[in-house]
């Protein structure tokens, strides 16, 4: 009986790699693969390394990468999740170091910042409109707008909505009718977004400085205002912000903060100035006066660390934080490019409310009132043009600090691999752009990487 097997055809791809695999080189060639942890979209750079003594200028050691014609692969570094998994998975990791030392100390901040005044508080955007929502509570889920059955929008769109929408439902976040839903207002929102939290910021101190019954120069001398915030996209296509908010001494966290500075003071605080900011809207002549402000709801409690005692732990709230520096637009369903022409509008991937609020942009940038806001250019991330991320200058230690640290740990690793450890070294470098990416069989040997969750290499 003839024993007849199978034949297997491999991917191309997967076939380059097995032949690579019998060319010389190929543990070099790995490596170089390997210690990216999977990058999504590498740079290369092609050139030299030297290590030499900074008092005889003797060259110790030359390093030229040995594959790809000299080609050395280095990760590109995107904090953005859906862009580059491993990078990102980077970027969470430090950015989490950053909150959490401004919380119990580490990184070069005293340990005694655990006992400041601090709390988390979470701003949200004002409504444009009714949309569909997801109403949890007591363990159930409650109808999305429940309003009579006869009331009805100026076009004819009933005000309510029964409808118990599933957390996947593609109508959360949607207008009931895009027709009354003041798009201009949620794009300038949107894009003067930043300039609001900085008058909330200027305003919480007036606020802290009122309630203690000193000036703002008596504050300023008695107690310093530190934060860490971050941006998150709701469904409905505008951001809130999550922030740490600590009290310390004059001089930043090394120093104490005065007697009369609590949590319950912090949190009082933070709730009156985000009530009261105000910012005027550009381009008031064009489509009519609006007042920015932040949303009535709003989240303020109080950080507890180490111990939580019924508080927010120190952890939880660096978690939370450092998750959400890692993601974009992608929870509002928009596109991760930017758009240069209005003939792509028609082309792309996203919905109505999203498509409209794009639009918008693409309108409104347009128009010369609305130029210095750059909508335009940041039409792909519906108006918002801030960073995702941000601190004051004292909460702690720096995302450059952190990374500036692990250089040192790894070229500390391989100067002892050298047999140089001990000795004063200087690294004089030479490197130029060359391109980015993978070859076919190099993509292959990357994906193993992710999907063994693999990360940086040293």
């Amino acid at each position: 009986m003839t024993d007849y097997r199978p034949i297997t055809v491999l991917p191309a791809s997967v076939s380059a790699l097995l032949a690579r695999a019998a060319e010389p080189g190929f543990d070099a060639w790995r490596r170089n693969i390997l210690r990216l942890g999977g990058c999504v979209n590498p740079i290369h750079l092609v050139g030299s390394t030297a290590l030499a003594d900074p008092a005889t200028g003797e060259v110790l050691h030359t390093y030229t990468p040995e594959t790809d014609g000299g080609r050395l692969l280095v990760a590109c570094g995107n904090r953005r999740a859906a862009v580059c998994p491993t990078c990102a998975r980077l970027y969470r990791t430090d950015t989490y170091h950053l909150v959490r030392a401004g919380l119990v100390g580490g990184k070069e901040v005293t340990p005694a910042v655990g006992g400041h005044p601090q709390v988390f508080a979470t701003l949200t955007a004002p409504g444009f409109g009714p949309v569909h929502t997801r109403r949890e509570g007591a363990g159930r889920v409650g109808a999305c707008r429940p309003r009579g059955t006869a009331d009805h929008c100026p076009h004819g769109v009933p005000l309510g909505c029964h409808l118990r929408h599933t957390d996947n439902d593609p109508r959360l976040g949607e207008p009931l009718c895009p027709r009354c839903y003041d798009y201009a207002g949620a794009v300038l929102w949107q894009a003067q977004a930043g300039q609001l939290w900085h008058r909330f910021t200027l305003e919480l101190r007036r606020e802290l400085a009122r309630r203690v019954g000193l000036s703002r120069t008596e504050f300023a001398e008695a107690a310093r205002l530190s934060y860490v915030k971050v941006a998150e996209y709701q469904r409905r296509g505008l951001v809130h912000f999550h922030a740490v908010v600590r009290l310390d001494g004059p001089d930043g966290p090394a120093t104490p903060p005065p007697t009369w500075a609590t949590a319950e003071l912090l949190m009082d605080a933070v709730r009156a100035a985000a009530e009261l900011v105000r910012l005027p809207a550009v381009g008031a002549d064009v489509i009519g006066r609006r007042v920015l402000r932040f949303g009535a709801q709003m989240d303020v409690r109080p950080i507890a660390a180490p111990d939580p005692d019924g508080r927010l732990s120190s952890s939880a709230v660096a978690g939370y934080i450092a998750k959400y520096a890692t993601k974009g637009a992608e929870p509002a369903g928009a596109v991760d490019r930017r758009i240069h022409h209005a003939r792509d509008l028609a082309e792309l991937p996203v919905r109505n409310h999203t498509l409209r609020m794009i639009g918008t942009c693409w309108w409104l940038g347009g128009l010369e009132p609305f130029a210095p806001l750059g909508l335009r250019r940041w039409a792909h991330m519906l108006g918002y043009r801030g960073h995702f991320s941000t601190k004051s200058r004292r909460y702690s230690t720096t995302l450059t600090a952190l990374r500036q640290a692990r250089t040192e740990h790894r070229a500390q690793e391989r100067h002892a691999a050298l047999g140089l450890a001990g000795r004063s070294v200087i690294s004089v470098g030479n490197w130029r752009y060359a391109g980015r990416g993978y070859t076919p069989e190099a993509a292959v040997l990357a994906a193993s990487v992710r999907e063994g969750g693999g990360g940086h290499g040293a």
